[in-house]
């Protein structure tokens, strides 16, 4: 009987290892049997490019080995682009010296990168909800990688918008927001310790790019000095795709826009003040070392050095207030004590006329600036009254915000040229303060004048 079967089949199929047979060449088997190999084939390729196989992953488990490994994935992932924008301070001042622009034009490099950031998150988050993180970080990376390698060939200007600015910070969007995401579905009880984690490749990356530049700069030239980062980048960026794992099927996102959240004042009037916070923090940011220059004296190589602080002193401040925010005080609370100190120490800044009062101004204002950094996505998510509409308002404001970014530099640049550095800070601290005071507009409107209230 089993002789007979195997005759009967032999002469014009063989059979694979799934049981589906094929036709031999030739022989006219049934095409049925070819598109069911085929559909099978290319279902076990998206099985592997998007979650869609992952059934019942249950809760999270709020740490293990493989939860933290995607918290050291997420931390590379930021400071590979929050890390590379904070340090655009050390290309402002380089760039000034080399190309014929004001400062303010060569501002839009590094303010178009961090909107771009801001923006393209919100549209490739969607796409990590849809399933579809792989395909997502890879486009990402690639994009980003091929921004560095195409800057340290270029030669003027636009060149350097088009490839640090925009292609670097869409690249870097592309990728960003997914990974970030991926760590919030690791972690429940244990999540604001873990996104803490991972915002501290913020200063880290602050502190490694400038380091590089200040050290290659001198010796092998701009090309081969970017050509580096990108490497850095490179080694980075493959630790992200080796090591990354989703672990929840797709599910389905909410809607790009919420209208009735125009409609709540103190969500309204937060953003605002984040929008008139976000022009001083870069204004700071990307002239640190410009000013070192300008008014001090000091050689560029040296004035990278404030860059790095600027970052470093940030390093425990981005996981200290969200602490601080959880156990006593509430997002609102701490959000608005250090935006208010941040204010007050960006007015000591008229006060600097020496090197050494320069430095421990940026030790102090480094220290709340990264508690801002840290703390708004955080205190905008705190004023949602409804869960399921979290997302949706936080990436409304993270596209104003984004615009907010993308001005910041370039307007601060406008008026130092058109003025002085003292014109220019006493209009950075007084959209400080006007940013402080919106936001404390907004917790007031939100939970009343009862000043121990934890909120």
């Amino acid at each position: 009987m089993d002789s007979n079967v195997e005759k009967a089949e032999g002469p014009d199929r063989t059979q694979t290892p799934d049981n589906t047979f094929l036709p031999i060449q030739g022989q006219g088997a049934p095409l049925t049997r070819t598109k069911s190999a085929t559909s099978n084939a290319l279902a076990r390729v998206s099985s592997r490019l998007t979650t869609r196989s992952i059934t019942n992953p249950g809760p999270p488990p709020d740490g293990g080995l493989r939860a933290w490994v995607q918290v050291f994935c997420a931390w590379l992932a930021v400071t590979n682009t929050w890390g590379f924008v904070n340090s655009f301070g050390a290309f402002q001042t380089y760039y000034a010296s080399i190309l014929p622009e004001p400062n303010s034009t060569i501002s839009w490099i590094g303010s178009t990168q961090a909107c771009l950031l801001f923006v393209v998150g919100i549209f490739s988050g969607r796409a990590f909800d849809a399933g579809w993180f792989r395909p997502t970080v890879l486009l990402g990376i690639f994009v980003q990688i091929l921004g560095i390698f195409a800057m340290s060939a270029a030669k003027n200007y636009w060149q350097l918008l088009l490839t640090q600015g925009i292609c670097t910070g869409i690249g870097g969007g592309i990728f960003f927001m997914p990974v970030m995401s991926l760590v919030a579905t690791y972690f429940a009880k244990r999540r604001g310790l873990a996104v803490g984690l991972v915002t501290v490749g913020n200063s880290v990356g602050g502190m490694i790019y400038p380091t590089v530049v200040r050290q290659l700069l001198p010796q092998v030239g701009f090309g081969w000095t970017v050509r580096v980062l990108g490497f850095i980048n490179v080694v980075c960026l493959t630790v992200v795709i080796a090591f990354t794992k989703p672990r929840l099927p797709p599910r389905k996102s909410g809607p790009l826009w919420d209208k009735d959240s125009l409609k709540d004042i103190p969500y309204i009037l937060f953003v605002l003040g984040i929008c008139c916070l976000m022009p001083a923090i870069y204004f700071v940011f990307y002239y640190v070392a410009s000013f070192a220059r300008d008014e001090l004296g000091m050689p560029y190589t040296q004035s990278l050095n404030l860059v790095i602080i600027l970052n470093g002193v940030g390093l425990p401040f981005r996981i200290l207030p969200g602490f601080v925010g959880d156990r006593y005080l509430g997002p609102l609370n701490t959000f608005s004590l250090c935006t208010f100190f941040a204010s007050v120490i960006l007015f000591c800044w008229l006060g600097v006329t020496s090197i050494p009062t320069y430095y421990t101004f940026i030790s102090f204002y480094g220290i709340f600036a990264a508690a801002f950094q840290s703390l708004f996505t955080t205190a905008i998510m705190a004023l949602s009254h409804d869960i399921t509409k979290t997302g949706t308002r936080l990436g409304m404001a993270m596209t104003v915000i984004g615009f907010s970014a993308l001005v910041g530099g370039p307007l601060s640049g406008a008026i130092l040229k058109a003025s002085d550095y003292t014109t220019t800070i006493c209009w950075a601290g007084a959209s400080s303060f006007m940013g402080w005071g919106l936001c404390t507009a907004a917790r007031i409107c939100k939970h009343g004048w009862v000043v121990r209230k934890k909120c």
